[in-house]
């Protein structure tokens, strides 16, 4: 049975990626090395699946409409440039989000909830939304984090680009070595949502 690496996010608008590859250009610094997220992969993810069999994709779709049951679209926009773990080591640098967080919280929850009845665990983390910009390569000296971290910490996003959240996608990954390459396998339409994408 062929498997498929999927995670299931909020896509986001071609203007928006646009925005964000500028902003990763002006963040682009010598050392240490970093390997940056093409902007046309960027998503706002909301569960990582795995790898799943195909026979699983229908299921998944009913979930995401459940999930996606009494949620109106609703608007995002760009929040703070953040860092995991944090500046002093760093690894993973991301912008956060702003706007009807409360909404993304109740659509987070009912998607964790309807994806837990077909065999899916909670994440035990919790839901911080943001979007990943870029990794930092593990052969980075401690020093070289640090700095990083600091001229990440002491930058700004400053992208006035909105993000209207429209439904939940089911997104296939396949990694090569050029990066991964996403195609849409399912799609759940908020309610009151134009159908036509």
């Amino acid at each position: 049975m062929e498997r498929i690496r999927s995670f299931i996010a909020i896509e986001l608008p071609q203007d928006l990626k646009a925005e964000l590859g500028r902003l990763q250009a002006k963040l682009k610094v010598e050392k240490p090395r970093i390997k940056w997220v093409s902007p046309d992969s960027i998503h706002l993810t909301l569960k990582f699946l795995g790898d799943i069999e195909i026979t699983a994709i229908d299921s998944i779709e009913q979930a995401m409409t459940e999930a996606v049951n009494g949620i109106e679209p609703f608007q995002l926009s760009i929040g703070q440039l953040g860092l995991f773990p944090n500046s002093e080591r760093v690894q993973v640098v991301w912008v956060g989000l702003d706007g009807r967080i409360d909404m993304l919280d109740r659509l987070y929850k009912q998607l964790e909830d309807s994806m837990a009845k077909i065999g899916f665990p909670p994440e035990k983390r919790g839901f911080k939304p943001h979007l990943t910009l870029a990794r930092v390569g593990d052969e980075a000296l401690p020093e070289e984090r640090k700095t990083f971290g600091d001229f990440i910490s002491s930058s700004n996003a400053e992208i006035n680009c909105p993000i209207k959240a429209t439904g939940l996608s089911l997104i296939k990954s396949v990694l090569t070595p050029q990066g991964a390459v996403y195609s849409g396998l399912a799609y759940a339409a908020f309610s009151n949502t134009d159908i036509t994408r």
